[in-house]
């Protein structure tokens, strides 16, 4: 797993990058002694830094100096201060990229990852996140978000799972026994009628993405996501 340093003296925007980096399956560190930044880092053993500008204590291009003395990893700014000679001064003292607030999540995170594989190769590849794809749709499962086109819904975890285990085998059924094995660990307890609320939901959550009748009941057997609701043959 990667591991991102956050050298952010704002506790909010902390929180908020540390939250979505760890959605996407990260690791992430924080600095809360700006004096002690490169040792921080070295104690981390971060694969990328975020660094911003405006710290206590020394700036953040003093610090890009001091990481970038000891190591070749990728060091992205994110700063308020937008013009042009700042972005000029933290390339020149050895960050990859910068980035202006306030600024995009779904921005950051994708500058994050095509950092990690720019420096770290194939090994990068292999951590990237886990989609699953089926009938046009994308789903995120460790995100619970399900997309089709432009346009994305917010799953629960189970619905995530139930999405999951449909979108794998499209046009074909999967048992409700199947799916309450995968839902839950010990289904004997749970109520049948339980499951078919699930389903009720998936229904709703991609009649949203334009998908009517997506999920087929198929009595005495189980459900199936049909191919043909996307125009798949």
């Amino acid at each position: 797993m990667f591991t991102i340093l956050i050298v952010e003296d704002d506790p909010k925007i902390t929180a908020m990058l540390s939250a979505q980096i760890e959605k996407y399956g990260y690791r992430a560190e924080q600095v809360s002694d700006f004096s002690r930044v490169l040792e921080r880092f070295t104690e981390s053993g971060a694969d990328l830094v975020m660094l911003d500008v405006n710290l206590p204590n020394f700036d953040g291009f003093y610090w890009c100096r001091q990481i970038r003395s000891v190591s070749t990893c990728p060091i992205l700014f994110i700063s308020a201060r937008d013009s042009g000679m700042d972005q000029i001064m933290a390339l020149e003292n050895g960050a990859d990229d910068y980035i202006t607030k306030p600024f995009s999540y779904e921005v950051v995170m994708a500058k994050i990852r095509s950092h990690l594989r720019r420096a770290y190769g194939t090994y990068a590849a292999k951590q990237e996140e886990r989609t699953v794809g089926g009938a046009g749709l994308l789903l995120y499962p460790e995100r619970f978000t399900v997309t089709r086109g432009d346009q994305a819904v917010v799953l629960t975890q189970k619905e995530a799972v139930l999405l999951e285990a449909l979108m794998e085998r499209v046009g074909r059924v999967v048992t409700r026994e199947k799916l309450l094995d995968l839902m839950w660990q010990d289904h004997h307890f749970i109520d049948d009628n339980t499951l078919n609320v699930y389903v009720t939901r998936i229904r709703k959550k991609l009649k949203e993405l334009g998908l009517e009748d997506a999920v087929e009941t198929v009595r005495g057997a189980g459900y199936m996501l049909l191919p043909s609701v996307a125009g798949e043959a």
